[in-house]
């Protein structure tokens, strides 16, 4: 499959300054850990694997462990990023894999949780359905999607670079796009309360 644009850009040394900035918690972060309790605790039942695409070093997977007893998987382009995973989370190195979510390594239906967090974002339009039906085509029962919202597509600049980052309602893209999903739960996280950024969450069950 071609590379595209987007995937260049975070495989590269845009993708490696991004470590810099999002070093590992040498802590986990309370208010990392607030945003995925209160996802986790929205869905019914503890998912046997979570899988995060666009993982980065895995601060968001370091949380999850902190929460939940599961099976971690992750996929990351970034070179760097991934070597600095394997040393910030338990994780079987098998479960790390060098891809991009327009094609995941991973069985249909073999993962129980995947989820993007900033991800999404950062996928042009023309690839974004692909991208989706990969996410949709490996998870098992849930899908989760936290990233910046605005209600009509539009496309910003991202530290002087552009083509990529692009925003929308990404919670109507998939109820449209992908029919057999049932929103179980959304919100916001705010980020003068959060100090995170002001993030827009979907829980999604697939029928």
């Amino acid at each position: 499959m071609k590379e595209s644009k987007q995937l260049k850009f975070w495989r590269g040394e845009f993708g490696n300054l991004y470590i810099d900035r999002n070093t590992p918690d040498n802590e986990i972060s309370p208010n990392r850990l607030h945003m995925w309790k209160k996802i986790l605790d929205a869905i019914p039942d503890v998912p046997n694997s979570v899988l995060e695409v666009g993982a980065n070093i895995g601060n968001n997977l370091r949380v999850i462990q902190e929460l939940i007893d599961t099976k971690i998987y992750a996929v990351e382009p970034n070179y760097a990023a991934r070597e600095i995973l394997k040393k910030n989370i338990k994780i079987n190195e098998k479960n790390i894999f060098d891809a991009s979510a327009n094609s995941l390594p991973l069985e249909s239906s073999s993962i129980d949780l995947v989820f993007t967090s900033g991800v999404l974002i950062h996928i042009a339009p023309e690839d974004l359905y692909t991208s989706c039906s990969e996410i949709y085509r490996v998870s098992s029962k849930y899908i989760v999607s936290v990233e910046y919202f605005n209600p009509t597509p539009v496309e910003l600049s991202y530290r002087g670079h552009d083509g990529v980052l692009f925003k929308r309602d990404f919670g109507s893209f998939w109820i449209k796009n992908f029919p057999n999903l049932k929103v179980l739960d959304y919100g916001f996280f705010w980020k003068p309360i959060t100090g995170l950024d002001n993030l827009t969450w979907w829980l999604f069950h697939k029928a």
